[in-house]
């Protein structure tokens, strides 16, 4: 289920989670994404890592955003939701972390399946 995936262009891997995500399930370049991010940013006078940024930039994509059900707040990991989920694209989010899922398995720079995730994009 986990895939290695950094699409940064120099290798690193802090920081920018939320672009890799978006680049995998976008299959837009990973310069383009930030790009556009931080035109959203500075359009919306705020950071691109800031929730309320890369997700105006996803409904600008045509995604839309659930809320996962709180029925196990602290059990249902990013693994489960890919076993839920085996076909489409999608980014989680945690509210920390943002990974994209795509088909059931899901793109991150680490291992991030144990994370716990409070919602969700999907393109439709």
């Amino acid at each position: 289920m986990y895939i290695p995936f950094n699409p940064n262009p120099k290798g690193k891997f802090v920081g920018d989670c939320v672009i890799r995500a978006i680049v995998k399930a976008t299959g837009l370049p990973w310069n383009k994404v930030y790009e556009e991010v931080t035109h959203t940013g500075y359009t919306l006078k705020d950071m691109p890592s800031s929730n309320h940024v890369w997700s105006s930039y996803l409904r600008d994509k045509g995604f839309h955003r659930y809320i996962i059900p709180d029925s196990c707040p602290d059990c249902y990991t990013v693994q489960d939701f890919c076993y839920d989920n085996p076909v489409g694209t999608f980014i989680l989010g945690t509210g920390t972390h943002a990974v994209a899922v795509v088909d059931g398995n899901y793109y991150d720079s680490w291992d991030s399946g144990d994370e716990v995730p409070i919602y969700y994009f999907e393109r439709r």
